[in-house]
């Protein structure tokens, strides 16, 4: 599968709609993006499965605002519409690929009652 490119309009519709989507916040003049784009492209022929989205922060700028991206590139992934892993700067493919499947073996009903959980204390303190 090759990358998509996401912007702020399908943004939302494309973590809803897929299981795993990975999102890769890039730019153009960035070196370490430039390092890190064809071994994302490469994971993305390995795990067919998976949504490889890539966003241009700089054509997207209102997006990465919204995701709050401070440096790049950083990759944020999501599993049934829930963020579930985030990490700036360059990964190496086995990285990758061990952090894929570490996602698609989350227990999400588990992830979910953390949530949950975080969210009540949240609640509780004010």
């Amino acid at each position: 599968m090759a990358t998509v490119d996401v912007d702020f309009e399908n943004f939302g519709k494309t973590i809803e709609e897929n299981d795993v989507v990975l999102v890769d916040f890039w730019a153009a003049w960035c070196g370490p993006c430039r390092m890190f784009g064809p071994i994302y492209e490469e994971a993305s022929n390995r795990h067919e499965d998976v949504v490889f989205a890539k966003v241009d922060t700089e054509a997207e700028q209102q997006l990465a605002v919204a995701a709050q991206i401070q440096s790049i590139p950083t990759l944020m992934a999501f599993r049934e519409g829930i963020a579930v892993f985030r990490h700036s700067g360059v990964l190496q493919g086995e990285a990758l690929d061990d952090i894929i499947r570490q996602i698609k073996e989350l227990d999400m009903d588990e992830v979910r009652k953390q949530i949950q959980q975080a969210d009540g204390e949240g609640a509780e303190g004010n």
